[in-house]
């Protein structure tokens, strides 16, 4: 009966999922068709986030350990568990903001066609692809948006939510730009909707936005331990809310 009950809730998910996704989608196709137009491109990605987790009677608690202001750019990242975490990231955060994400969410149908005009994606095999993004990147902070990357890369297959080294791009660019970091812990994706799975199962959505770290006078020698301090921020808010997890890793390395 309970795995019934969660197919059921699953086609309820995906249901309104696609519902809304289709019903906005012509005002995706407006919305991209001006760069100008692009910040009402991705208040629909906000908007899609909330009616879904709404009808799908997800509960969501986000805490602000500060408060973003208006018309500053920050480099957020976010530890990546779940495919939730883009849309949790839409409806946590606000404002405009770009994604970093990985090339392949570029050949979605649909979705793919607004994620890389709205955003900016990279296929880390590639060299030039990682510079390109660099790029786009440095120029996004230029034009006053703010970046939300997952700095791992990747959603990790195993061990989670233990997180896998972080990436240098997102820490490169914050220094560069001289804008600052804030760490991102999402705290339950991985267990509403592990990467393994399409059933979702129903717990409250969890995101904590934590305090910024400044960049201002750093250098690029500071990359390392900018990376270590924002793993480490992330690493102890999971470990607080699921130690049994972690607890477990030790015992199986052993």
């Amino acid at each position: 009966m309970k795995n019934l009950l969660g197919k059921i809730y699953a086609g309820w998910c995906i249901f309104w999922f696609l519902l809304v996704f289709l019903l906005i989608y012509p005002f995706f196709l407006l919305f991209l068709s001006r760069e100008k137009w692009y910040p009402y491109g991705h208040f629909l990605n906000k908007l899609w986030a909330h009616v879904v987790f709404a009808a799908c009677a997800l509960p969501t608690k986000i805490e602000f350990r500060f408060k973003p202001e208006k018309g500053k750019s920050y480099v957020y990242c976010a530890n990546h568990t779940s495919y939730l975490d883009i849309p949790t990231l839409c409806y946590s955060l606000p404002g405009y903001f770009v994604f970093v994400g990985k090339a392949s969410l570029a050949k979605v149908p649909l979705f793919g066609y607004m994620f890389r005009t709205l955003y900016i994606q990279v296929d880390r095999r590639s060299q030039k692809s990682r510079y390109e993004t660099m790029i786009k990147s440095l120029e996004a902070i230029d034009k006053k948006r703010s970046l939300a990357i997952f700095p791992e890369g990747t959603i990790p297959n195993v061990n989670n939510p233990q997180m896998i080294p972080f990436k240098d791009g997102a820490f490169r660019t914050a220094i560069e730009k001289k804008v600052p970091i804030v760490p991102i812990s999402i705290i339950n994706n991985w267990k509403i909707l592990p990467d393994e799975s399409v059933i979702p199962r129903r717990m409250v959505m969890k995101a904590i936005i934590h305090e910024p770290i400044d960049t201002q006078d750093l250098t690029l020698d500071d990359v390392n331990m900018l990376k270590e301090k924002t793993y480490s921020i992330i690493d102890q808010e999971l470990r607080k809310h699921h130690p049994e997890a972690f607890l477990e890793k030790v015992v199986e390395s052993k």
